[in-house]
């Protein structure tokens, strides 16, 4: 290996500048960190990488690939789940072929969390967490017990205890180093901490300096078996900022207004970096917030570059002295330290002045529609499409209630300031005396433990629970469904034809995703969740009209209770101890209920016949076949704008009358112990009953249809989409799905994927795809194809075929595709379409049926 130079402990580094020269200072920092992992892992093509490096100045483009290998994997619960049945399955698949099964063994640190399986049941009481957290033991051990077994069974697989946190609170506060040593070519050398992670907001730890995004869990359990990440060169668009946020104005406010702001432009499957004076005037708590939010403005990453904020916030969060040294001597050495003054070549550059930003909401549906307070009102009221109706009488929820006010989610409790915000705000209605009617549903479920020693120490939490607003658990909650049940009152009122609202401190508002009985939702801040929980409904400006009267009938107004910056920052600087943050990880570690929990010390996972939350998945026991090259197909959904993760994959509650609860009663499972889907992702049979049923499912082929079904083309039956998919299995019959713009964005769960491999889905055409939900469907062999024109005009028909000519020993990137609709009456129309296939590594994952095949092929082939 040539063009290396030394640390200060004498550990190797790529001489970045040397072998870029004056150009070094051009590339984006992000495309710079690209650049030092391509050129280690591939010595022998230095000259070539720099000379594409140098290329892509050129233009901020370039249509070439590169490899990007990690340093570590991050998980969480649900993603780890399918995963690890799915590695399960593959082991047993070796063992059945006369191979090795402890071949099948990650090759590269894995940090596994247990941040998404706690709901809140237990709520406004002082053991609300003590509760919640029992009851998630007790509904998850099966579960559990398949991750001890994993702990112990796959060599750098660390499963962290329920409680420590979420798993990027955990990430930025403990894990990331910025800096991390690991053996190359016979040496130690010192690199970039980088990592991917199985859950979209995988980039919040852009925020501290480190490069990272989100995958799939196919594409999570390929890295673990040591195949690189094979991506185009990306576009990077800067976001210049200037000036500084105005007093008041918090992270949260900032975040929604880049996430429309950039949502709007369009940075889909782009990085985007920010850049200029006005970073150096945010905390690594605003960037981590801005940062988080990156899957909700499209982006795969949104990253700030290493400055002197990232090592103070390792020195803040208690890390080592040596870590800290090695970390800013990586970064100065290899060209890495933010200059405020620097202006990198970008593909495109967008300008923010952070003076312009106010008090933000972002919805009611989508997080990428931002609004001021002061329309919240109006917006529910289009939502509804009718105008929202006057209050009853006092005691009753209005028309447009609070249902829920949760304080939850990685993307606003991991930074301190907000949480510190809230609190204030908790005290200054308690000293007004104010109270939260009783029919919002209020929780507080911080980004780990040591914000409650924080929130202690400023004498906040007391404050906070006079509210209701008491810890429910260290977990993600009610942001990703885990809401437990609405008040009475408030089903009482919607039962009535009452609207009811969600306002929550998360990333993500989609109908029925906070709540199955919920379609509407406002993101906002800590502070201001508190303020719309004490107003009660949204039915009003919350930033003028009173949010509350106190006992002698004195109006309350937000600027009674919203604190200053100094307020908040002098309160912070008082309850902050660095020691804290490492003791409170290790003691929630310590949990002596999770010691308890066993998992089975066997090499290969014993699978057990009666369990109704681990099966051997079909699609590894019965892989994808590979694509055959041409199809005629039969639409099995036609589905508009907008198509979610959430909306493909069930998530919240499992109904006991619906198709997946009446399959788990079958089995013997209690009605009241269904429990939530995403406690079942490791068993097929009941996520495939659960598929497109959530209540925004239209099915255009009839929008008639109740979600979940479709009608079967050969007897005109209405019929489950699992039941009809086995009839057309039978006929064998090729299926497509069909659909409009940004198809599978939200969460980065592979379930979505699965679901259609399980459904005998061979392509699914849409307008756009979100980039994570694209990777899963190519890693599970299913062909996406991107739609130049509207799938509706003219209307699709039960009776269309779709014809699709696409050869798979030519398959090329992005070629385009002969795709032709043929009606029941001859007549064709031919649609025009592009194979959305970016690298030669997808092409190949596509012939080959998908990456389990992939896989367990390279398994047996490294065997023999």
């Amino acid at each position: 290996m040539t063009a290396t130079i030394r640390s200060a402990e004498g550990l190797l580094l790529l001489d970045l500048s040397g072998l870029f020269g004056a150009t070094l200072p051009r590339l984006p920092w992000s495309m710079r960190i690209l650049a030092e992992n391509a050129l280690r892992h591939a010595p022998d093509r230095q000259a070539e990488i720099v000379a594409q490096f140098t290329a892509w100045l050129e233009h901020g483009k370039l249509d070439k690939e590169i490899q990007f290998q990690p340093t570590r994997v991050l998980m969480h619960d649900t993603t780890c789940v399918p995963a690890l049945v799915d590695l399960a399955a593959l082991r047993d698949r070796v063992a059945m072929a006369g191979g090795d099964p402890t071949r099948i063994n990650p090759v590269v640190p894995v940090d596994v969390s247990i941040d998404h399986s706690i709901a809140v049941e237990a709520f406004a009481r002082n053991d609300a967490m003590e509760y919640n957290m029992a009851r998630e033991l007790e509904q998850n051990r099966e579960r559990f017990e398949l991750m001890k077994w994993a702990g112990s069974r796959f060599r750098d697989m660390r499963i962290h205890a329920p409680g420590t946190g979420i798993m990027h609170t955990i990430n930025l506060e403990q894990l990331a180093t910025l800096a991390t040593v690991q053996p190359h070519h016979g040496a130690d050398w010192l690199i970039p901490d980088t990592l991917i992670g199985t859950d979209s907001h995988t980039p919040m730890v852009n925020g501290l300096g480190v490069l990272a995004w989100g995958v799939g869990g196919l594409e999570a359990e390929s890295v673990m078996l040591g195949t690189p990440i094979a991506l185009r060169m990306p576009e990077v668009v800067g976001v210049h900022l200037t000036g500084q946020l105005s007093d008041g104005v918090l992270s949260t406010d900032l975040a929604l207004t880049l996430t429309e702001l950039l949502r709007k432009h369009g940075v889909a499957g782009r990085f985007v970096e920010f850049f200029g004076p006005g970073v150096s005037t945010l905390s690594i708590g605003d960037r981590a917030v801005i940062a988080n939010m990156a899957p909700e403005y499209g982006a795969t990453t949104g990253y700030f570059p290493i400055d002197a904020q990232s090592f103070a916030y390792l020195e803040l969060t208690g890390r080592p002295a040596n870590l800290i040294a090695r970390a800013r001597d990586l970064a100065s050495r290899q060209g890495l330290l933010f200059d405020p003054a620097a202006a990198p070549r970008y593909t495109e550059t967008l300008e923010l002045d952070l003076a312009t930003v106010s008090t933000r909401l972002a919805g009611p549906r989508r997080p990428q529609d931002g609004l001021p307070p002061s329309e919240a009102a109006a917006a529910t009221a289009r939502a509804l499409g009718r105008p929202l109706r006057s209050a009853p009488q006092r005691d009753l929820p209005p028309d447009g209630a609070i249902a829920i006010a949760a304080i939850t989610s990685c993307t606003n409790t991991t930074d301190p300031r907000l949480l510190i915000a809230a609190g204030l705000v908790a005290r200054k209605a308690r000293t007004h005396g104010l109270q939260v009617p009783d029919w919002v549903k209020t929780s507080l479920a911080p980004g780990s433990p040591a914000s409650r020693d924080y929130l202690e120490r400023a004498g906040l939490l007391g404050d906070l629970a006079a509210l209701g607003f008491d810890i429910v658990g260290f977990g993600c909650t009610t942001c990703i469904g885990n809401s437990g049940a609405l008040r009475p009152q408030i089903l009482d009122a919607m039962a009535k034809g009452d609207a009811a609202v969600a306002v929550l401190s998360g990333n993500r508002n989609f109908p029925g995703r906070v709540h199955p009985d919920l379609t509407l939702g406002f993101l906002a801040s800590p502070p201001m969740v508190i303020a719309y929980a004490l107003a009660g409904d949204v039915n009003r400006d919350i930033a003028s009209d009173p949010v509350g009267t106190t006992e002698d009938g004195r109006a309350v107004r937000l600027a009674d209770l919203w604190p200053t910056g100094a307020e908040i920052d002098a309160l912070l600087r008082q309850a902050t101890v660095p020691a804290d943050y490492p003791r409170a990880f290790a003691g929630a570690e310590a949990s002596p209920a999770w010691a308890k929990v066993a998992g089975p010390e066997t090499d290969r996972f014993p699978w057990s016949d009666s369990s109704t939350f681990l099966r051997p998945p079909a699609f590894v026991t019965n892989p994808t076949p590979p694509w055959p090259g041409k199809i005629s197909a039969r639409i099995l959904l036609a589905l508009g704008d907008d198509i979610t993760t959430d909306h493909i994959s069930p998530a919240g509650q499992v109904p006991a009358e619906s198709e997946a609860g009446r399959h788990l009663l079958a089995r013997g499972a209690k009605p009241d112990r269904l429990g939530v889907f995403s406690g079942y992702r490791g068993n097929w049979e009941v996520m495939l009953r659960g598929l497109f049923t959530n209540s925004s499912v239209r099915n255009l082929l009839d929008p008639t249809l109740p979600p979940g079904t479709t009608v079967h083309a050969n007897s005109s039956s209405v019929l489950p989409l699992y039941k009809a998919t086995e009839l057309y299995r039978q006929s064998k019959t090729p299926l497509v799905i069909m659909a409009g713009e940004r198809y599978g964005s939200g969460s980065s769960r592979d379930w979505a994927a699965k679901g259609a491999s399980l459904l005998g889905v061979s392509a699914i055409l849409a307008r756009s795809f979100e980039r994570i939900h694209r990777t899963n469907l190519i890693g599970m062999g299913i062909v996406p194809i991107r739609l130049a024109g509207p799938i509706d005009t003219p209307p699709l028909s039960v009776s269309d075929s779709v014809e699709i000519d696409l050869p798979s020993a030519s398959m090329a990137p992005n070629q385009p595709v002969a795709v032709r609709v043929r009606s029941a009456d001859g007549t064709t129309r031919t649609l025009e379409a592009y194979l959305a296939v970016e690298t030669q590594s997808e092409i190949e994952t596509v012939q080959a049926g998908g990456i389990i095949t992939l896989m367990l092929e390279r398994t047996l082939k490294q065997a023999q």
